[in-house]
């Protein structure tokens, strides 16, 4: 990772253009919607057994896909405002 002011203005930089390009935008969410689906499939499935042997590593494990879903969640809403604030200036 790059340090310093140059790191976070790229990073800055990185975050604004997803954000204001749908199609960069929607891919993101895809990724992330697959990825939770894929935490919790792994987390029923294949390893159901180790995570109920602790309840501290069962709590860490849905926990996590539990922040990754409300992410997912977040970003569809931004999306869908982004959606509604495009559409609305376009006929502006």
């Amino acid at each position: 990772m790059a340090g310093g002011k140059d790191g976070w203005k790229n990073d800055k930089m990185l975050a604004r253009a997803i954000l204001r390009d749908r199609a960069a935008r929607r891919k993101l969410i895809g990724r992330m919607l697959l990825l939770a689906l894929a935490l919790m499939a792994t987390g029923i499935w294949l390893i159901d057994g180790w995570l109920a042997k602790n309840p501290w590593w069962f709590l860490l494990w849905w926990g996590g896909c539990a922040v990754i879903t409300s992410l997912v969640m977040l970003f569809a809403l931004y999306d869908a405002l982004a959606v509604i604030r495009e559409e609305r200036e376009k006929y502006r």
